[in-house]
């Protein structure tokens, strides 16, 4: 037997599969198309370049911040500083007709003896002066005739009495003050306390 007859079909079902072999068109080139290296290395260049273009722009946007925070950081220390340094800018301005008043006084009095004016003029000028304190917060503690107060009143005698009742401010040696609720001088006073004659009496 010839080569050629070994490899003619021997059987009806073989010679159909070689028939549809012959009609099938393989492509010129079967192997598959190796990827190309330098077409990989744009595309991963193009991310690596892509990636740090966003750590740079997320870097200047931190320092930014960073600066930000630091320019009202410094803004905030100097106002609080020229806050603490005339914090009585208000105040001193209030308090410079009181000054200017009783320096018109204390003029005054060289000139005349008037003391009626005098007093009225003194009268005037403490009212003033009193005026500007109500209008910062500076409340008078004046408690004559007032029960003791410990939290506001400091007791600098005690003096028998049978007028009022014990424990009542007799006098006030010395008046106090509030600034905004918040005690700055207890009024100094003398308080009464139950007569010796009623003591035993009781």
């Amino acid at each position: 037997m010839s080569e050629t007859d070994k490899t003619k079909p021997t059987t009806a079902a073989e010679q159909r599969l070689a028939d549809a072999l012959e009609t099938v068109e393989l492509p010129e080139d079967t192997a598959a198309t190796p990827p190309d290296p330098s077409a990989e290395l744009q595309a991963l260049q193009a991310e690596l370049d892509q990636a740090h273009a966003k750590t740079e722009e997320t870097w200047q946007l931190y320092l930014q911040a960073r600066a930000d925070a630091e320019n009202i950081r410094r803004r905030s220390s100097r106002d609080l500083e020229k806050a603490h340094k005339f914090a009585l800018e208000d105040f001193a301005k209030a308090l410079l007709p009181v000054k200017d008043s009783l320096e018109m006084g204390l003029a005054a009095s060289d000139q005349q003896t008037d003391v009626a004016k005098l007093k009225e003029g003194v009268d005037l000028t403490l009212k003033m002066l009193g005026s500007v304190m109500g209008k910062f917060g500076i409340q008078e503690i004046n408690p004559q005739g007032e029960k003791f107060n410990p939290d506001l009143h400091e007791a600098m005698a005690m003096q028998p009495s049978n007028e009022v009742a014990p424990n009542t401010v007799l006098h006030v040696v010395q008046k106090g003050y509030l600034l905004h609720e918040r005690l700055v001088r207890p009024a100094m006073v003398m308080v009464a306390k139950a007569a010796e004659n009623s003591a035993s009496e009781s």
